[in-house]
């Protein structure tokens, strides 16, 4: 799977990010205005940037920039490290989105991590496997995340729904130090905002096996990037900093738009860290 933000997307977030204009950052990347601007479209220059220059100004890692700029992507992922783990990935609005589902082998009890556009794969599962859907996690009410909450409610009308909104009923709001056990696994949650003002990371451990943890981050991190700083880029940095990448290295990373990675990864290559 292609990253979901391509180097140009990048770069025209930390612009962003940081509050640079075009014209300054072309200068400092030795590009034209119209040279950057392509960059930024595509992704790909025909002129080789000066990174250093424009990561500095720009608020990135210079070094983690030019790994980006020659390619790397985060290693393909073992699920049977994790088999009853079943992401996927709906498209709608020209967004893909991604949506997880887990359950315990033993209780046949699953819990969904959003919807994306569309909850039937995810029902199919569940109903190939004759489980019975306990928990529906929310980490952020951005349409793309909670488009098939309905179809879940109407097939699952005793779903427990698990939400940081303020707008949400008081009985669905996440509070400080829950935890929610699925049979042998515990499920606990880390206010992420940034992104989104109710912007939450669910984190399962006790898996079989000790295999490691697993962080549902929504749109906190991407593999080497971040969704966008709507609420505050400052404080989408800091939680991510604080709460997803001082997770044990090998956790695996599940964000809503993107390939899988794992905290070590992003630590060593995403430039926002």
């Amino acid at each position: 799977m292609n990253l979901e933000d391509h180097l140009g997307d990048i770069i025209r977030k930390a612009r962003a990010m940081s509050n640079i204009s075009s014209a300054a950052a072309a200068k400092a990347a030795g590009l034209t205005e119209e040279e950057l601007a392509a960059l930024e479209d595509s992704g790909s220059t025909a002129k080789k940037p000066d990174y250093d220059e424009l990561a500095e100004l720009i608020g990135l890692n210079p070094g983690k920039l030019k790994s980006i700029a020659q390619g790397w992507v985060p290693s393909e992922k073992n699920l049977g490290t994790w088999p009853v783990l079943r992401p996927f990935s709906t498209s709608g609005d020209g967004i893909t989105v991604n949506s997880y589902l887990i359950w315990d082998e033993v209780a046949r009890e699953a819990a969904l991590f959003d919807t994306g556009w569309d909850a039937t794969p995810a029902l199919e599962v569940i109903e190939e496997n004759k489980l019975q859907l306990k928990h529906l996690f929310i980490t952020h009410s951005h349409p793309d995340h909670i488009a098939g909450v309905s179809t879940v409610r109407e097939k699952f009308p005793k779903v427990r729904v698990h939400s940081s909104s303020r707008n949400a009923p008081v009985d669905q709001r996440n509070r400080p130090n829950d935890f929610i056990h699925l049979g042998s696994l515990r499920i606990t949650h880390r206010d992420t905002p940034g992104h989104a003002e109710d912007g939450v990371t669910y984190v399962v451990g006790t898996w079989p096996e000790d295999a490691p943890h697993v962080a549902i981050v929504g749109d906190a991190i991407f593999a080497a990037s971040m969704g966008r700083g709507n609420q505050s880029w400052d404080v989408a940095r800091q939680k991510v900093r604080e709460q997803i990448l001082s997770l044990p290295p090998e956790t695996l990373i599940c964000p809503g738009h993107g390939p899988l990675t794992t905290v070590a990864e992003e630590k060593e290559h995403n430039p926002f860290f």
